[in-house]
């Protein structure tokens, strides 16, 4: 979250928009002192991207509702509702089944990341350094873990759980109080009997992160170098060789923006918001695709009643687009 606001003050102005020559907005230019000239150099063109055979989308990236402030961690639970998380309004939302929008928890503690744990359980991420889960139905909050080596967590950002029920979780600068209680940024590893492992420290700004379908690779998402990173895993919590995963595609041609969040489908395709939409990649690390959407995407995932909606956070808008594939689930009842 907030990732390419910090990593570029353009990012700011700049709010990528669907066009055949170049993406992106020219207002504000004279506060910056940059001329037409100086924003081509520095913005790419990009042509509208055609649907991906097998993948989609079926139909046009479409608005749910706008007029939030900074929205994040989409995620779907049993039953085909999605709850996301306006960070700044301290707010989650649900978005039922019936297309109604609703305040389930409110503070949030600034809730980034969510996703759904099983048995009625909502993990959370909240900024404010805890690893959380919350019951869906009485909405008590339980805390998973908000200390390493009897240090807070800077600002947990994203997470994903495993078939044991341990948990991966990113903790990078963002927001964090200064200087970071961790002196570095990491991501971790919450086991089911509540033993914390710091997995890695050597990433700018590790950011979004998820599991292969089959579990047996993580992919980290950095959102202040342009590298994804994919890691073996040996057993849960044990990770084995990291090896760079793709490079994802810049809005600028030196920028190190990166990503920021990502979701899978059943075939392992990735689906990695940045700046320029949202890239999808094989497996293999092969670019597939960008899906365009009208706001930077901040997150993303699969929803609805056969889970082929793609639902995405960007900004200060819920959009939502069919898709021909199928999201993984990684936790169901």
């Amino acid at each position: 979250m907030f990732a390419s606001l910090l990593a570029s003050p353009l990012a700011l102005l700049l709010r990528p928009v669907r066009s055949s020559a170049m993406r992106g907005t020219l207002s504000l230019l004279s506060l910056l002192g940059l001329s037409l000239l100086g924003l081509s150099l520095l913005v790419h063109s990009v042509e509208a991207a055609d649907p991906i055979p097998s993948i989609g989308p079926v139909g046009e990236v479409e608005l749910v509702k706008g007029n939030f402030q900074f929205l994040e961690g989409p995620t779907r639970v049993p039953g085909g509702s999605l709850y996301f998380t306006d960070i700044p309004a301290e707010t989650i939302y649900v978005l039922g089944p019936n297309g109604s929008i609703e305040t389930f928890l409110k503070p949030s503690k600034r809730a980034n990341g969510l996703m759904y744990a099983g048995q009625g359980k909502l993990l959370a991420c909240q900024m404010e350094g805890q690893l959380v889960r919350i019951d869906l139905k009485s909405k008590e909050v339980e805390v998973l873990a908000d200390k390493y080596q009897d240090k807070r967590f800077n600002a947990c950002n994203d997470l994903v759980i495993d078939k044991q029920g341990g948990i991966y979780f990113t903790d990078p600068r963002f927001s964090a109080p200064n200087p970071w209680p961790q002196g570095a940024e990491a991501f971790y590893y919450r086991a089911p009997d509540g033993t914390v492992t710091r997995l890695g420290e050597d990433i700018a700004a590790p950011n979004g992160i998820i599991l292969s379908p089959d579990e047996t690779t993580l992919y980290v998402v950095p959102s202040m170098q342009r590298q994804v990173l994919a890691y073996a895993i040996k057993s849960p919590g044990k990770l084995g060789e990291r090896k760079p995963f793709c490079e994802l595609k810049q809005l600028a041609d030196n920028s190190n923006a990166g990503g920021d969040g990502l979701t899978v489908d059943i075939a392992g395709n990735l689906y990695i918001t940045t700046g320029l939409g949202i890239q999808v990649y094989a497996a293999t690390g092969k670019l597939l695709g960008i899906i365009e959407v009208p706001e930077h995407p901040a997150n993303v995932t699969f929803g609805g009643s056969d889970n082929k909606t793609l639902y995405i956070t960007a900004r200060k808008g819920l959009y939502r687009c069919q898709m021909e594939a199928v999201g993984h689930q990684f936790r169901t009842e």
